[in-house]
């Protein structure tokens, strides 16, 4: 009957452990459970949880470098949502924009001043260039409004204008 499953066999599954047969003092039998290591000290415990702070640091000083650079796509969604038309949802928009990432630019050393290591120069040159990329949208913005002086006729009195070289409109005309 070495083949054969008894009533009681198929109730017990392969996990479970019984634990009314072992006595107080027969735990060797029990395995250590997952990660367990028994020749790891207390030393070896610091010198962990200092790494896993130091590490933690590090991530963080790159979670605030690239938060910039996060912002560029929401920028340019929020730009582009504002319109082509110079009223006071667009300016409020780019004023917004331009003046928190030049505020940012200045105050770069006291946002990474609690941070250090061989990371910080690389950090604080990802956040410049993000900020630089936010302040990029919103000159490009100013640009296409037509907010910037790009044109000679837009320096010097005696030249002449930009002659447009193709009108379009739209909608029915009245006669």
């Amino acid at each position: 009957m070495s083949g054969t499953v008894t009533k009681l066999d198929e109730n017990v599954s392969k996990w479970s452990l019984d634990f009314s047969t072992r006595t107080r003092g027969d735990r060797s039998e029990l395995p250590s459970p997952p990660g367990y290591n028994s020749s790891i000290g207390n030393n070896q415990i610091e010198t962990a949880r200092e790494n896993d702070s130091a590490r933690l640091i590090i991530k963080k000083s790159w979670d605030l470098a690239l938060g910039p650079i996060k912002q560029v796509p929401m920028n340019m969604f929020l730009v582009y949502m504002a319109g082509n038309s110079i009223s006071i949802f667009p300016i409020m928009m780019i004023g917004m924009i331009i003046i928190r990432s030049v505020k940012a630019l200045f105050t770069v050393h006291q946002a990474f001043k609690m941070i250090e290591g061989k990371h910080a120069a690389s950090q604080k040159i990802v956040y410049f260039i993000g900020n630089i990329v936010n302040v990029g949208v919103a000159l490009y913005k100013c640009q296409s409004l037509g907010l910037l002086p790009t044109h000679a006729s837009d320096w010097l009195a005696f030249a002449e204008p930009q002659v447009r070289i193709e009108y379009s409109g739209g909608g029915l005309t009245y006669l």
